[in-house]
Formats: structure tokens, sequence, C-alpha cells
């Protein structure tokens, strides 16, 4: 009964571009609603501003993500993000609840600010966790699609919610969901 019903949450949310509530099951979108305030908690507004005063070019970025991708295990500069203020919090609220799997902070090009494991690539700025979130400047959540990772053997998604300073995104911060601990 709980593979059918994750079964048919994931074909439900596959099937789906996120356009209208209804599409995406309630219980997600009211998870989704409830992160929201977490992109105005000041230890990550700090470490976004802080990152995003760097004027880090696009390019630089995009080097930085090569390398990452190549590299194997973590580097001093991966453990930096792992392991900053802004790491800290995050990974104290990932282990508030069971089924947060893997929380990340983005600055405003998409690129990592901070994280409870290693990310796939370093610059989300070309993914959809990052831009439906960021919005251009306005801020939204976005609900990925459901996705079985074969790594912790279950269904996750990844919800992401935007950070705010005052009315203006500035960041992103993406959530991943074990739906198997979430209940679905």
């Amino acid at each position: 009964m709980k593979l059918a019903k994750i079964l048919s949450a994931a074909a439900l949310v596959l099937s789906s571009n996120f356009s209208f509530a209804e599409e995406v099951p309630q219980a997600v979108i009211d998870l989704a609603d409830s992160l929201m305030p977490l992109g105005r908690e000041v230890v990550l507004v700090n470490a976004v501003k802080a990152q995003n005063a760097q004027g880090k070019s696009l390019e630089s970025i995009k080097t930085l993500d090569e390398k990452w991708i190549a590299t194997e295990g973590i580097d001093d500069f991966m453990s930096s993000l792992m392991n900053n203020e802004a790491a800290k919090f995050l990974t104290t609220y990932e282990a508030s609840k069971p089924y947060y799997q893997e929380i990340f902070l983005m600055d405003n090009q998409g690129a990592n600010v901070a994280m409870t494991s290693k990310t796939s690539d370093y610059w989300q700025g070309d993914e959809d966790k990052w831009q439906k979130s960021f919005a251009d400047g306005k801020g939204d959540k976005h609900i990925g699609p459901v996705k079985f990772d074969t790594s912790s053997q279950a269904y996750l998604v990844q919800i992401s919610v935007p950070v705010m300073d005052g009315d203006t995104a500035i960041g992103a911060i993406t959530i991943g969901i074990n739906l198997d601990q979430f209940g679905l």
C-alpha cells in the first residue's frame, strides 16, 4: 500500500509541470509552504548577502563547477561550504525532521553558499530548482519531480524556496525530502 501511494504521487508529480497547485499532492504543497520562512533566517540571509557581495563572475562560477564535478570526494573548498555558520544551521535544521535528506543554500547566481552534504555540482543556476525559486528576484517556491535515489534507496523530491531580503529574492534554498520518511 505504501509503495502504491508513493508510485501514485510520483506519477502525479512527474506528469505535471507544477503550474497549477492541484497537480501536486496537497501534503507536499503544505510542506513547501511551511518551508518558506526558512528563507528569512538571518544566518542564511547574511551568508547569501556576503557571497553575493563578492561579485563572482558567472565564468568563474562555471570554472569552479567544472572542477567540482571532476573532484572525487570532498576537497577543502567543498568542506568549507559544509562547515560554515550557514551550513551548521542547515545541518541542525535537517536533523529536526527524519524526512529531510539534504539541504543546500545558493546565491543570486545559483552557486552553492552552504550545504549539509556534497551536491553533484557547484552551480545550480541552470536548473529549475534555482531558476524557479529565485524567479528573477521575485522569489517563489518550486517543487521538483519525484525521483528514485539509488544511494538512499528512497523516493525523493526537492522543494526550493527563495532567500529573501525584504521583498527581494537574493538566493534560494533546496531541501531534499525523503517521501518514504515523509509518509506519502
